[in-house]
């Protein structure tokens, strides 16, 4: 069974975003993935770190033990073999509380670790893909001169490929404050062929990684 973790990175509750992940999650259970959902408006938001020891993972039975929501969220990362990370476009990147769980969650030691000479990593996530769903009111042009893609290439390349998570898709949703009522409604109905997309994809991976390493 496919493990696919939605991540809903907004604070603000019964948005277009929740319709979104809603629908994804939705159309993914009937795939037969097993979906879990983290809500950073309902669920807690990590708190910002106050040393440096707490964007680590504990090494040793000496350290500092992780925040107990940290600890559940980077279990449940762990867990999964797909993310489904969903949010709205702020100030042309991403909301705080997402990159306040990226910053508590992706932890140098879970999900990455730097070797111990020379200016190479190792990710320590390969093997899991990920799926990108972006609102935003600005044009789609406008993100794509102006931002840059700020928000997606961050996530994509800063973020996901540094700890070995490749990105299987970016869907971006462009001047939500303009379109009709009948074009959110098809977008979020167009969300559950991206979950059966994605559960069947994972799926397949998974099973051509055990026909070459049977034992993995």
């Amino acid at each position: 069974m496919t493990r696919i973790l939605v991540v809903i990175g907004t604070p603000i509750a019964d948005s277009l975003t929740h319709s979104l992940a809603q629908s994804y999650a939705t159309a993914a259970r009937e795939a037969g993935a097993q979906v879990d959902v983290i809500d950073l408006a309902t669920d807690p938001i990590p708190a910002h770190p106050t040393s440096r020891n707490e964007l680590r993972a504990p090494r040793t039975d000496d350290d500092r033990p992780l925040d107990p929501d940290v600890a559940d969220y980077v279990a449940r990362v762990a867990n999964a073999d797909h993310l489904a990370l969903f949010f709205p476009q702020w100030w042309g990147t991403y909301p705080a509380a997402l990159k306040a769980f990226v910053d508590r969650v992706f932890l140098s030691g879970f999900a990455f670790r730097y070797r111990p000479t020379g200016k190479l990593w190792d990710p320590l996530l390969t093997g899991r893909t990920a799926r990108i769903v972006m609102t935003m009111d600005s044009p789609r042009l406008w993100n794509a001169l102006r931002y840059r893609h700020a928000a997606e290439i961050s996530l994509k390349n800063a973020i996901l490929s540094y700890c070995g998570i490749r990105t299987a898709g970016i869907t971006r949703l462009a001047e939500v404050r303009h379109v009709s009522a009948a074009t959110r409604e098809r977008w979020v109905d167009s969300m559950g062929g991206l979950a059966r997309r994605d559960a069947a994809a994972s799926r397949s991976t998974r099973e051509r990684e055990r026909a070459v390493s049977p034992a993995a």
